[in-house]
């Protein structure tokens, strides 16, 4: 029966991992609820700051913030890449960094230069075995993201595109539909698209207010549009860590439906192969008597 011990042996080794992926099953799905309300509790401020720029933008019509500049001739592009710190996700990290390896390869083919901001542990490591041009990096965020271990990474995109030396700055996360589904997504964050910045009759009703700037009208919009840019990030950040939880939720209980059904065709395999070696002894005791 050395065939049956290996058999049980593996059927033992399944149903430990099979107790391992349920119970990161129900931890994913702890942790997804979480995730969800921080996504949500963080959508209020990102509409308030939009909100409250667009109408300063609006009253001055005469001032462009450089966040806004077109037609820049720096031959040059920024990617702020948000992946996940761990994996067990099902294909999360792989669809974005597919549909960002396709966007990149599309701004060098007309000519420019690359340049990457990651945040997350995978996005860093993806970029830097495809070569590409890190300038600065935010990893181990944990479960709860802090904006204040975002800002520094996501300034120096915004530096290097006042300064003229990027022409645009594209967005890559994945945006959270629902539990089941999660979409990869690479939008532009800068120039600052005029669409961001409109506003419903109603919103114009609700914030049409009579501001007094301090310092002035042009300092006061600049920190706001950089707070919304921030804030921007910050929730494409909060999206991909409920999308995480999500997807890792699905993908381990994909992985113990699996565990359990291996588990039923080895049982099956095992109890035909002793039945075959106790059919096998019997032929072999009947064989002998019958003999003597």
């Amino acid at each position: 029966m050395a065939v049956g011990k290996e058999i049980r042996g593996k059927i033992k080794s399944v149903e430990n991992t099979k107790k391992i992926t349920k119970a990161m099953e129900m931890v994913a799905a702890s942790k997804m609820r979480k995730a969800q309300e921080r996504m949500r509790a963080a959508r209020p401020y990102a509409d308030k700051i939009r909100n409250i720029t667009a109408n300063l933008s609006q009253a001055n019509p005469e001032y462009k913030s450089p966040y806004q500049r077109t037609g820049g001739t720096a031959k040059a592009v920024g990617f702020i890449v948000v992946t996940t710190d761990k994996g067990l996700c099902g294909g999360l990290n792989t669809n974005v960094l597919r549909a960002v390896t396709n966007k990149m390869k599309d701004e060098q083919a007309a000519g420019r230069a690359i340049q990457a901001v990651a945040i997350g542990n995978k996005g860093f490591g993806f970029l830097n075995r495809v070569g590409a041009n890190v300038v600065s990096h935010a990893i181990q965020l944990g479960d709860a993201p802090q904006l204040d271990k975002l800002i520094g990474p996501v300034k120096v995109m915004l530096d290097a595109f006042v300064a003229g030396k990027l022409d645009a700055v594209y967005l890559c996360c994945t945006k959270f539909i629902n539990t089941m589904k999660q979409e990869p997504m690479v939008e532009q964050l800068l120039p600052l698209a005029a669409d961001r910045l409109s506003q419903t009759a109603a919103e114009k009703t609700l914030h049409g207010w009579d501001y007094i700037y301090e310092p002035d009208a042009a300092t006061v919009i600049d920190d706001l549009i950089q707070r919304y840019i921030e804030a921007l990030v910050f929730q494409a950040v909060a999206e991909n860590m409920a999308s995480e939880q999500s997807a890792r939720m699905v993908a381990m209980k994909a992985a113990t439906d699996n565990a359990g059904s291996l588990i039923g065709e080895l049982k099956l395999i095992y109890n035909k192969t002793r039945q075959a070696a106790i059919t096998k002894e019997l032929s072999e005791i009947v064989s002998g008597a019958a003999a003597v």
